[in-house]
């Protein structure tokens, strides 16, 4: 027994500490892989702009996007003699574009992550539970997706939005409520085919339980798929939302989203066209980038298919 304890110490004391250089290490291969990738890396970095944009805009430009100033009224984009933040126009009331573009990205980034992390989440609980439980227990969460999805998503939150109070909460939860059976029903077809692999069953002859073989052995195996999924699904939400903003069920003034934004300068299109362009640029920019990231997604998590990127991000680098 001593013998045993003083080998497993001694193999312990070889082995290498993990530190935050692992860490790095993976950061740099993920850089690597994106750079091989460069239109994939253009979407990264327009991303990581918008987020930022909407984590730290609303704290500094808020004020500015709410005072009125009707000198520079329907000011045309490109002119720099009343401040940078004019660069891309004024809007009726005479608040500064670039600046309420900025401010708008944290509710439309807002209504889009908590919409695709909430659906996320249920349908992937429950499309865990329906691949790997019983029978009947799939049946019946599977007729519970059917009836959602027999409804068209959009006419179902307009429906729902309606009767509703039009707030940022209610969005989310309509929104992400149609956006279920996405998840469940491709979470339950991965499940039933991973649950049936060797891996699988080993676990369960070495006697683990349910829960560990869920958590432990399945989800990590779906989990890039489902990530992919989500991205894509982030550009649809962003769409949806910026729909019902355009019909007037969405967000309401004082807030402001994108969708809200373009529905506010449409009557404006003949005279002033920038009220309801940049925003909408916006939404197109962002849509396209999350399109791309997710195409990139697909391939970097796919273990057969990534060394393509890791060789152009070799021979790139």
């Amino acid at each position: 027994m001593s013998e045993t304890t003083t080998d497993t110490a001694t193999d312990a004391a070889k082995t290498p500490p993990v530190t935050a250089t692992t860490g790095a290490t993976g950061l740099r291969r993920i850089l690597r892989m994106l750079w091989a990738d460069k239109l994939a890396f253009m979407a990264m970095l327009f991303l990581l702009v918008v987020l930022l944009g909407a984590l730290f805009g609303p704290m500094s430009l808020e004020e500015m996007t709410t005072k009125t100033n009707l000198r520079a009224r329907n000011a045309p984009p490109f002119d720099l003699s009343r401040g940078f933040f004019y660069i891309l126009g004024g809007d009726a009331l005479g608040r500064p574009l670039l600046a309420r573009i900025i401010v708008a990205s944290q509710n439309t980034m807002v209504i889009a992550a908590g919409a695709v992390l909430g659906s996320l989440t249920v349908g992937a609980t429950l499309g865990l539970i329906a691949g790997y439980a019983g029978r009947w227990t799939g049946e019946v969460i599977m007729r519970l997706a059917d009836v959602i999805m027999s409804f068209p998503s959009l006419l179902l939150a307009v429906i729902v939005l309606y009767m509703l109070e039009p707030s940022i909460g209610n969005l989310v939860l309509v929104l992400a409520i149609t956006r279920i059976p996405i998840y469940l029903r491709t979470t339950r077809a991965e499940v039933l085919e991973v649950r049936e692999r060797m891996f699988v069953q080993a676990a369960k002859v070495m006697g683990a339980s349910n829960r560990r073989i869920i958590f432990k052995h399945i989800l990590p195996v779906i989990l890039p798929t489902l990530l992919t999924i989500a991205t894509l699904d982030f550009a649809f939400v962003m769409l949806a939302e910026s729909a019902l903003s355009f019909l007037g069920i969405g967000i309401q003034a004082p807030e402001v989203t994108w969708g809200l934004m373009v529905s506010q300068g449409r009557q404006y299109l003949t005279n002033a066209w920038w009220l309801a362009f940049w925003p909408g640029l916006a939404i197109i920019l962002t849509t396209m980038s999350l399109n791309l990231l997710s195409s990139w997604m697909r391939v970097a998590l796919n273990p057969t298919q990534r060394w393509r990127l890791e060789i152009g991000g070799n021979k790139n680098g």
